[in-house]
């Protein structure tokens, strides 16, 4: 039975302008209307937001993206935060399709910062109760948090798009793009009966450097499979080694498009078969290849929000 959503007051949904058509897709799915806001950038560069009807005693939750610009996103999603907390909401849930600063989750050399803990710290002190996001650079992220989360996936729906292909175990070849990303690209090898192959290779910096391929690609269809492409320089790395190992088509298959600097130039000149994604970060018509299939997660995080605020398993959705 469900639980006492009713504590919490009706179901409100808040868009910030990070993902403004996630939002109203979201908004479609639930059947009930965005709430009506203002949120005006003042000459200085400072964020104002107002809300133009009541959330007192409410279930709210704030929809938005912090992709690009990631800096303004997140501090519009701070005071967005901030706003509804001083309006008396009865709960708040921060819903970030993607979260940024996800790398930064770790001190991987002397003198750096843990940049995920601190917008971790951020999301809580400006007033979420709750927060909801989807494939995070790394799962342990979510213990960075002071606050109860969910960390969704978008295996299932991209995993179901790739079902639908029919791939043999003969043909075909699931490919991690580098050996961080093997557990779950083991996920998608199992999901669709498939073997599975690594890309080893090195960072230096921010620069990575595709070395070889731990596997068997000659002749085969190889799903290339990542958590976000940013810049693609790790992907154009990943084919080129594919390509001199004998791969016959590629299919590159990741939640997160990031496509920052050259990734859109540099995807264009790639062979790829298909380039699947999501619509977690907005993609404007100049990214969109004609090759690209952008699946939209919206239907599901709609189901997500709607089984939290009715005190609802959200891991019975996934069959978990």
């Amino acid at each position: 039975m469900p639980g006492p959503s009713w504590r919490y007051g009706d179901l409100i949904l808040v868009a910030g302008s990070g993902h403004p058509q996630l939002a109203e897709e979201i908004a479609d799915c639930l059947g009930i209307p965005l709430l009506p806001r203002e949120i005006i950038v003042f000459p200085n560069e400072n964020i104002f937001v107002r809300l133009l009807a009541s959330v007192r005693g409410q279930d709210v939750f704030v929809i938005q993206s912090t992709a690009s610009p990631v800096n303004y996103n997140m501090m519009e999603l701070f005071i967005l935060l901030d706003t509804i907390k001083r309006a008396n909401a009865g709960r708040i849930t921060a819903v970030i399709p993607y979260l940024a600063y996800a790398r930064s989750d770790k001190k991987d050399q002397p003198r750096v910062p843990i940049t995920a803990r601190l917008v971790a710290d951020f999301i809580a002190v400006a007033g979420a109760d709750r927060w909801v996001t989807i494939d995070l650079h790394a799962s342990q992220i979510q213990g960075f948090f002071s606050i109860p989360g969910d960390e969704l996936t978008a295996f299932h729906l991209l995993s179901d798009y790739l079902l639908e292909k029919n791939f043999s175990p003969e043909e075909a070849v699931v490919v991690a793009a580098d050996l961080g990303f093997a557990k779950k690209a083991r996920n998608y090898a199992a999901k669709l009966n498939l073997p599975i192959a690594f890309i080893e290779k090195r960072r230096t910096g921010t620069q990575t450097e595709a070395l070889t391929v731990i596997g068997e690609v000659a002749g085969r269809k190889v799903i290339l499979v990542d958590d976000e492409v940013d810049t693609a320089g790790s992907v154009s790395g990943a084919v080129r080694v594919l390509k001199e190992q004998g791969a016959a088509e590629i299919y590159l298959c990741f939640t997160h498009a990031v496509l920052s600097g050259p990734a859109v130039d540099r995807l264009r000149a790639l062979p790829i078969r298909e380039i699947i994604c999501t619509n977690t970060i907005p993609i404007p018509p100049h990214k969109r290849l004609p090759n690209m299939t952008v699946l939209s997660v919206g239907p599901m995080l709609a189901e997500v929000i709607r089984r939290i605020h009715e005190g609802r398993s959200v891991g019975q959705l996934f069959n978990e």
